[in-house]
């Protein structure tokens, strides 16, 4: 019986948990049963699936970016003797030998650094950062295959690594959060917020937050812009930024939502506001779609690959442009947008069923019909 492993150590984080989650969820129904599949977890990720005795949960103490990565992690891999492993972050054991793939959701941490907000001192910081590139690059040349989100990705996968790198590279879209689509609204949170635009994600610099709240208190409008991510480090900064712009009841944090949360945000509010410098997909800008939420974005290349001409588009290096999108959109007023044509080509099962082929083509077996 072949043996395929997927390393799921970030299923309960943001951003690729998300992908994570989804994967596996769609997988469990069309995954073969004549296949073995090893799911790699940390220690206490509760993860639970019914999928019989030819998947198996491995729970391992072996975080990424760490040296039980290189060692333990690639010990118990070479124990199991996988036919095929998925690897879905950026980092994994270099001196893993046999066939694997790799998703590289965007290649951000190449082009930004967050050192300048980080809490580490700065000659480990860039010590740990080229580290980080060396296993990226054992990462890029070893796998058999490459998956990215977008076709941007992959473009800069091979202005960065070169063309050797382009026939194995395979774009694959992903779609809205199943969780989210079948949550409840948290319409308790309508005796508190109302009148608001939304930014979804988290505080990293390349998000490029402290020039929306430059650019939102030249705005003249009534409403308020809450800023939804995770309480961490990078919290802290863009607090006080909002401090500093005097902003407070203006600029809105809010910490940690659930699913409830997001569906009642992404109902409720006047539009989705994502001012990022580099992304690999969005997954906020696709659930915005898919809520029929207006959009204002950065005039990126993956958003313009996401959303065409869809959306109030402004430099993100420019917060004079910023706002002026800001002020173009609420002289529009849009209060629904029809996505439903280009939602048509994002999802998290079509993701799935292209994954497994991919996995199938990678181990000599049938591809699923």
């Amino acid at each position: 019986m072949k043996r395929i492993g997927i390393d799921a150590r970030l299923y309960s984080q943001t951003g690729v948990g998300v992908y994570l989650q989804n994967l596996l969820f769609y997988l469990r129904d069309i995954f073969p049963s004549d296949v073995e599949l090893y799911i790699y977890v940390m220690e206490g990720a509760g993860l639970k699936i019914d999928k019989g005795e030819t998947w198996r949960i491995r729970e391992i103490p072996y975080r990424w970016h760490s040296l039980g990565e290189q060692i333990g992690f690639l010990a118990k891999l070479n124990d199991d003797n996988l036919d095929l492993m998925h690897f879905t972050y950026f980092s994994y054991p270099v001196f893993y030998r046999r066939p694997f793939i790799a998703t590289v959701h965007d290649v951000t941490p190449l082009l930004f650094k967050t050192g300048r907000a980080s809490t580490l001192y700065p000659l480990l910081y860039e010590a740990k950062h080229l580290i980080f590139r060396q296993i990226l690059t054992s990462q890029i040349q070893n796998a058999r295959s490459i998956i990215t989100p977008t076709h941007a990705v992959k473009t800069q996968l091979v202005e960065l690594f070169g063309k050797t790198i382009e026939s194995k590279i395979v774009p694959i879209y992903e779609g809205v959060n199943e969780r989210l689509i079948t949550s409840e609204e948290n319409t308790k949170l309508k005796e508190k917020y109302d009148d608001f635009f939304i930014y979804i994600g988290n505080f990293y610099p390349h998000k490029n937050i402290e020039k929306l709240i430059k650019a939102f208190a030249k705005v003249r409008t009534e409403a308020k812009l809450i800023l939804i991510g995770p309480k961490d480090f990078f919290y802290t900064r863009i607090d006080d930024e909002i401090k500093k712009f005097k902003m407070e009841g203006k600029i809105i944090l809010y910490s940690n939502p659930t699913n409830e949360d997001l569906v009642f945000f992404y109902k409720n509010a006047k539009a989705l506001i994502h001012p990022s410098l580099s992304e690999g997909f969005g997954l906020p800008i696709v659930e915005a779609m898919h809520f029929g939420l207006p959009i204002i974005a950065s005039d990126i290349p993956v958003f313009k690959e996401l959303i065409g001409e869809s959306y109030f588009s402004f430099d993100p290096t420019d917060t004079e442009n910023m706002a002026k999108a800001i002020e173009r959109f609420l002289k529009e007023d849009k209060k629904k947008v029809d996505y439903a044509s280009l939602l048509k080509k994002f999802s998290f099962k079509t993701m799935a069923q292209k994954t497994l082929d991919l996995y199938l083509s990678h181990t000599s077996l049938p591809r699923s019909s």
